[in-house]
């Protein structure tokens, strides 16, 4: 399919988003199958310049009378390509370029040949993954969170249809159509989000921050431990009202491992300030890879079952204190402002 198709242009570039390391020459992007599908957009496989791409194609609707959506879908395109454009980390999925021609926008990104943790746990069919493989994913996703919430950057909508899979099975986060700069946005702006993975201060439209990513990754774990979609037998609007006015959550298999357990219930605390870091989650993930290396098995780590216990894990936790903050305001570890340091 030619890309003059969507466009109707062919030839050098056209008018670009962000910087020019994202200006694409659309005679070199040629359009293959269709593999996805939204109410405005539509994701093809894609080659441009010899590289496997993803396309994102995003059409304005004719019939927006007052312009509503077509501003929306206009403020969610910019916002993606200009957040993408500026994050460089493994477990983050990599722009290739954008371009911009009413009334279709056009995202490439690298593609990703292993699909979606959500196409990954349907192919389980409600099989637990085995903890290796659940904890190297996990860390990925937690990596992944770690770089972006440093970058100073809320993704608002982590799920697994939103992490992807190259061909080696290494996670990255995508789809930031949503996402938004902590620092600089309105707290209470209704954005749209996905409900079951939603925390209960954005559900209920109360100040928020980089913490909502927290509460999303539980549900997250929570999934891969159960191999289920959270509140399953509920409408997302139902299990919306059930967090906020029953503080509901998804009950945890009584097989799974206490120090995981409490990981998973910290992630989905009520209040934001009870949930730990992505910096923390990765130690503590870091330690559990190292247990199951050593003793094949999560049973050895301090189990917080009793109030005693769970203290303990919550100051040892709390003893990783970050040294110093980076230019967002986050607090970095050593190492870390090390390693994101260089780009």
């Amino acid at each position: 399919m030619s890309p003059s198709q969507h466009f109707h242009h062919r030839g050098k570039a056209i008018s670009v988003v962000t910087t020019n390391e994202s200006m694409v020459d659309l005679s070199k992007l040629y359009l293959g199958q269709r593999f996805a599908s939204g109410a405005h957009s539509s994701l093809y496989y894609g080659i441009y310049k010899d590289q496997a791409v993803a396309v994102k194609i995003i059409r304005q609707p004719e019939d927006d009378e007052n312009g509503v959506m077509v501003a929306r879908l206009e403020k969610q395109f910019t916002r993606e390509v200009t957040l993408l454009s500026r994050l460089y980390q493994r477990n983050v999925i990599k722009l290739v370029g954008a371009c911009k021609k009413p009334p279709v926008f056009c995202i490439i990104t690298e593609y990703l040949s292993g699909g979606s943790l959500r196409t990954f746990l349907h192919k389980l069919e409600h099989k637990p993954l085995c903890w290796p493989k659940l904890i190297a994913i996990a860390l990925d996703i937690a990596q992944g969170m770690e770089y972006i919430h440093s970058q100073g950057v809320i993704h608002r909508d982590l799920k697994p249809e939103n992490v992807l899979f190259d061909q080696d099975l290494c996670a990255k986060i995508a789809d930031f159509g949503i996402a938004c700069e902590e620092a600089y946005f309105d707290k209470l702006a209704e954005d749209p989000g996905t409900y079951r993975w939603m925390a209960p201060e954005m559900i209920k439209h109360k100040p928020y921050g980089h913490k909502v990513d927290v509460y999303s990754f539980g549900l997250v774990l929570w999934e891969m431990v159960t191999g289920t979609i959270p509140y399953e037998e509920m409408m997302p609007i139902q299990a919306a009202f059930a967090v906020v006015d029953k503080n509901l959550r998804p009950i945890i298999p009584s097989e799974c491992p206490a120090a995981f357990r409490a990981l998973i219930e910290q992630c989905w605390a009520l209040h934001p300030e009870k949930r730990p870091e992505f910096w923390q989650i990765v130690k503590m993930l870091e330690q559990f890879e190292l247990s199951l290396a050593q003793d094949g098995t999560l049973d050895h780590i301090a189990s917080p079952t009793c109030h005693e216990r769970k203290k303990q894990l919550v100051n040892w936790i709390q003893k990783l204190k970050p040294l110093q903050a980076d230019c967002s305001g986050h607090k970095m570890m050593p190492k870390l402002r090390k390693k994101y340091s260089q780009g």
